[in-house]
Parts: structure tokens; C-alpha cells; sequence
């Protein structure tokens, strides 16, 4: 990953000015949305630094913006269709930028409202910046990154288009919202925060705790928190059938969708985290639960150089399930003033590496 130091150089080429007016493309503008509820925090990050600015989502929902910030939907909470939806996207598009001239344009995970709106950009002089971090590469991303100024992401693995316009910014993790709030609790609680899906390998960390079911002198309670997609509900009910046949489904709760504040509490009760994801990019609620003061379990190797400093177990090399184990054995069984001091060396690094505010500087000062 390429350090600030190495950032700064790289965006110092580029023009330095005020922005005045920004453009943000959005996919959900929702402070209830159990995957996208994060982005109305890096709007309001954003409009603090940005007199003005212009939002043009997917989808609308509740968002608790500033003045300064207007938020037009393109329709799909309305359950229009595409063709109507790409309709209102240049008739939107086309009214802003009639009645207003923007200094920069960033699309956040919206490589496809980008590739739409260059060639309305383009004759204004309007640069857009395409944040993605995603390990999949679609067409349309390979295409958008074509006639995108810049693309930023987290890490060099989240964006996997070879392309030398890619700038590694870190992420952008509100570390003012996700705090830690220590608890005594009878039971160890273990946290997993993402979709039910055969990619996070949930199988595995079922078979972990059936190994030890009864070797934890405090307990052991496993709480799935997110959605299920309606292509997995098949993996769903096969991860309750083996944990059932292993003995162990009165530990497990499928808790389902939780937004955000919600969230934070339930970061807030756990004692650790648990990410099995295969991919090789940036986990954003591992980062979440790490700010949170939670140490980490995981076999996503882009965790490494934050891992490094802490003592705690960390790493599980292959998703090995009997390596799994172990490291919930040992983080069960810490003092829980040790396992607090794990925890918070983690959150030390996400503050410094992938805050929100420091993020948002970096966009409004030297990259947008």
C-alpha cells in the first residue's frame, strides 16, 4: 500500500484550487440502508469541507444531510425501471449542470453513473475522481476507468484494473461513530458482519466453534449480522443444518439487516471479530469493529500491515478451520484488560490509516 508520503506525491502534479461546488454520484442516499448507510457519513464529511454540494444517487431514502447539500434520486425507490431511470439520469444531470458549473465530480462506487455523465462532463472541464473497492471488474468499470481522471481505492487490491490512474487513499471508516465501549459480559461473543454468503466461509467458523463447544470456560455465542441474498438462502439453511448437527446452532444467531446505529452497538457488546472473506481487499465492517476497539480474526491478507503492531492473534492463514479455533481459544481465554489493549491498537491504526476525516482531507485538498 502506498503510504501518505507517497500520496501526496503522487496528487501533486495535479492542479490545486477550491472546490466550490462538487458533484457526488451515489448508488443509495440512505441512512437505513444495511450495506450503503455509510456513504450519507462521507456526504456530510464532504459538505463540511465543500460549500456546495450536489448528490445525483440511485436511490433515495431518510439522510441526515447539512443545507448545503441536495440530493436528486434517479427513481429506483420508486421502482422505476432502467430505461425510465437513464432517462431522469441526463434529464437530472442535464438541468445541474445548466444552472450550475462544478469544480469537480466524484463517483463513489458508481462507475456506471461516471461512464454516463463523461461526455457531458468532458466539454465543461469537470474531472471526475471514481472511488471503487470492490475485487470484481466488471465491464463497465474497465470502460469508466477509460474516461475517468482518476480512480482512488482503498488498496491496491480493491481496485484489480491495471491502470495508472489509480491513487490508494486507505478507507474512509467514521472513527468518531464507531468507538469502543467496553463491557463485562457472562459470555464470550463473537461478531461476523456481512452478507450470508458462501464467499465469507461461514462453514468453516461453524465447524471452528464446534470444536470448542464445551472448552470455553465463559461461553461462546456466535451473532451473524447482515443479509442473506435470495441466491443463498440454500448456503443459509445448510450453515443452520451443520450447526445444528454439530450441536452447536444454540450459539449462533442469525440476527439479519441492522443499520447503523444499531450496528455500532452491537460492535460495542462483542469481545472480537471474525472476517473469513476469500477475497484479498479491504473488509470495511472489519475496519468498523476494529475502531470499535475489537481484535481481529481473519484470512484476508490485506490485513497484515495493520495487524503487524498488535500481540493478538490475528492472521488465519487459509481459513484453516483448527488455526480458527486456536485464535478464538486464545482471545476467549485473555485477561480482558489484554484483549482491550489488542483492540485498541488496531483502532490506533484505523485512525491513521482509515479515518473518514482524513480521508475526506485528502479529497477535497489534493485530489478531487
Amino acid at each position: 500500500m502506498m503510504d501518505g508520503m507517497a500520496i501526496e506525491g503522487e496528487v501533486a502534479a495535479m492542479r490545486p484550487r477550491r472546490i466550490e461546488r462538487l458533484l457526488l454520484f451515489n448508488l443509495a442516499t440512505d441512512d437505513q440502508d444495511p450495506l450503503l448507510a455509510f456513504t450519507v457519513g462521507w456526504i456530510r464529511a464532504l459538505a463540511d469541507r465543500v460549500p456546495y454540494v450536489d448528490v445525483v444517487t440511485m436511490r433515495s431514502g431518510t439522510a441526515d444531510l447539512p443545507g448545503n447539500v441536495r440530493v436528486y434520486s434517479v427513481g429506483k425507490e420508486r421502482g422505476w425501471n432502467e430505461a425510465r431511470r437513464l432517462v431522469e439520469f441526463y434529464r437530472r444531470l442535464g438541468l445541474l449542470l445548466h444552472e450550475q458549473s462544478y469544480d469537480a465530480c466524484f463517483a463513489h462506487m458508481q462507475e456506471l453513473f461516471a461512464l454516463l455523465a463523461a461526455p457531458l462532463l468532458r466539454p465543461k472541464r469537470v474531472p471526475i475522481t471514481l472511488w471503487y473497492c470492490h475485487p470484481h471488474t466488471p465491464l463497465q468499470l474497465r470502460a469508466a476507468i477509460k474516461v475517468v481522471d482518476r480512480v482512488i481505492s482503498a488498496d491496491a487490491s480493491s481496485c484489480r484494473v491495471p491502470t495508472s490512474k489509480l491513487l490508494v487513499t486507505g478507507h474512509g471508516i467514521d472513527t468518531d461513530r464507531f468507538v469502543p465501549a467496553f463491557c463485562q459480559r457472562s459470555r464470550f461473543r463473537l461478531l461476523v458482519v456481512g452478507r450470508i454468503t458462501p464467499l465469507k466461509r461461514l462453514d468453516r467458523l461453524v465447524d471452528a466453534i464446534a470444536r470448542l463447544h464445551d472448552r470455553l470456560p465463559r461461553g461462546l455465542e456466535v451473532r451473524l449480522i447482515g443479509p442473506t441474498p435470495d441466491g443463498d438462502a440454500a448456503y443459509e439453511a445448510e450453515l443452520r443444518r451443520r450447526a445444528a448437527e454439530l450441536g452447536v446452532a444454540s450459539r449462533i444467531t442469525f440476527v439479519g439487516s441492522l443499520g447503523t446505529e444499531a450496528l455500532v452497538t452491537e460492535y460495542q457488546a462483542a469481545d472480537a471479530l471474525v472476517s473469513l472473506h476469500i477475497a484479498g481487499s479491504f473488509d470495511k465492517s472489519a475496519l468498523e469493529g476494529m475502531s470499535c476497539g475489537l481484535p481481529l480474526l481473519t484470512t484476508n491478507p490485506a490485513f497484515a500491515p495493520i495487524m503487524t503492531g498488535a500481540d493478538a492473534p490475528g492472521l488465519i492463514p487459509g481459513g484453516d478451520v483448527g488455526a480458527l479455533a486456536q485464535g478464538i481459544e486464545l482471545l476467549a481465554n485473555a485477561p480482558v484488560e489484554e484483549r482491550r489493549q489488542w483492540g485498541l491498537a488496531l483502532r490506533a491504526e484505523v485512525v491513521r490509516s482509515h479515518s473518514l476525516q482524513r480521508l475526506a482531507d485528502l479529497l477535497v485538498d489534493e485530489i478531487l
